[in-house]
């Protein structure tokens, strides 16, 4: 009589770089509600308690979040002694595009306050740049973190408002077209002549346009600080 010969059992060898990546796929596919020990544990093929060893909690989860999406942050090469304009729009792009891949993992990370690791070259090259335009230390501090604010809250805005045109049906612009000569679209007179610039969730002549009002702001602080 022949012998059966066993198949062999694959087994998934946990760790915590395998759980963090397979949490972020999760995210960016589900949203952020989605995430659970139990989730990811069952994306894994495991139980939850098996994952306990390399991440104890939801909160644990959601830093190793944070710390996988930031070390996507493609840090651009330093540019020359006192071309700081453009050495601070090639680094806020830069955020901007790992923004833009990540945009639920982030979302994540921002409504669970949880600090961000934007790292420590990337946070250091920020600081030489400002320092660069002329400002102080602490001024340098508040101008990092608003361009950071600003190019986050861009991301998230653009993402929501991706989302609520999907939802609505037909073409985004239907109601300022339908019926142009209705009291009520008289009444917004400006927006019918933009209708397509306004239904554009995604603009990157917007966030162009706010980063060099920003920048500008910085060279006017900087020189009147000299």
């Amino acid at each position: 009589m022949p012998k059966h010969t066993p198949q062999p059992v694959m087994r998934i060898v946990l760790n915590r770089e395998l759980i963090v990546h397979t949490a972020v796929g999760l995210v960016e596919r589900q949203g952020p509600k989605a995430l659970s020990m139990r989730a990811v544990a069952g994306e894994l093929g495991v139980t939850a308690m098996a994952m306990y060893k390399h991440v104890p909690n939801r909160e644990a989860l959601v830093r190793g979040i944070a710390e996988y999406v930031m070390a996507t942050l493609d840090l651009p090469a330093a540019t020359a002694p006192g071309d700081w304009r453009a050495g601070a729009r090639d680094l806020t792009l830069a955020f901007r595009r790992t923004a833009a891949e990540y945009p639920r993992s982030l979302a994540l990370v921002l409504a669970s306050k949880a600090e961000i690791p934007v790292g420590l070259r990337a946070v250091e090259r920020a600081l030489a740049l400002c320092a660069d335009a002329g400002l102080d230390g602490r001024t340098a501090v508040h101008a990092v973190r608003v361009l950071m604010a600003y190019t986050l809250g861009t991301q998230l805005r653009e993402a929501g408002m991706s989302r609520l045109l999907g939802e609505r049906p037909g073409a985004p612009d239907a109601d300022l077209d339908a019926a142009p000569d209705d009291p009520e679209t008289v009444a917004f007179a400006h927006m019918v002549t933009l209708p397509a610039d306004l239904a554009d969730p995604r603009s990157d002549a917007d966030f162009e346009f706010g980063l060099e009002l920003f920048l500008s702001a910085i060279e006017g602080m900087g020189r009147r600080a000299r």
